[in-house]
């Protein structure tokens, strides 16, 4: 009996161990993995982010469609220009003072000096572009929710875009109790909100929704 309730006791403490060793190193492991698969997030989202800019300098409007997105990277190039000042007599104000070369026009000209494909100048040799709309999260295979429209400011109009991925698609396979904390984190140090997101389709924002610590946690 008395060796049966030495089983009974060690089994309660190795028990209640287990349970002291997870309350304290579970959400330190929650935290490892997620900020390693939210820098991996970040990056793509990265990626969208300069795809669209240079999508809306060229074209003038960003695209909610994938294929449009790529096909644009795979085939449009940025002009290659040089800035240069010039100036020459103002003709009309001269001959109404009556003088020959006292007043000048000054202008600031452009000139094309060539053109670089947008896939060299934004991913170098890399086709990552190619697969920037996929989660990278191993085991998921969803996509980013990209949507483009416009929206009226001031009486002006403005094209917008929106790349997002919701946090229970990145950390789907982590302690319930602790990813539903993560999605009502408002902190400083934290991606506030449900989701990862880059730009806005209610707002003039072409910014993601992270703080600067992940901009350089993939150098550390």
């Amino acid at each position: 009996m008395k060796l049966i309730i030495q089983i009974v006791l060690w089994i309660v403490i190795i028990f209640l161990g287990w349970k002291l060793w997870n309350s304290v190193m579970g959400p330190v492991q929650f935290n490892k993995i997620k900020e390693a698969r939210y820098v991996k997030v970040i990056e793509n989202l990265k990626d969208i982010q300069a795809a669209e800019l240079a999508h809306k300098e060229i074209t003038g409007s960003f695209t909610g469609d994938w294929d449009s997105l790529v096909s644009f990277i795979d085939t449009a190039k940025f002009a290659i220009t040089q800035r240069r000042d010039t100036s020459y007599a103002d003709v009309a104000k001269n001959k109404a003072f009556g003088i020959t070369d006292g007043y000048f026009i000054e202008r600031s000209l452009i000139d094309t000096l060539g053109f670089t494909p947008v896939k060299d100048s934004l991913y170098g040799t890399t086709d990552r572009y190619k697969t920037m709309m996929n989660v990278p999260v191993d085991g998921v295979t969803a996509k980013f929710d990209l949507k483009s429209g416009k929206i009226v400011k001031n009486d002006a109009t403005y094209s917008v875009f929106e790349a997002k991925v919701s946090k229970t698609i990145i950390l789907s396979d982590l302690n319930k109790d602790l990813l539903a904390q993560e999605l009502q984190v408002q902190s400083v140090d934290g991606v506030n909100g449900p989701v990862l997101k880059v730009g806005s389709l209610e707002e003039v924002n072409t910014s993601g929704n992270w703080p600067k610590i992940y901009d350089s946690a993939k150098d550390k």
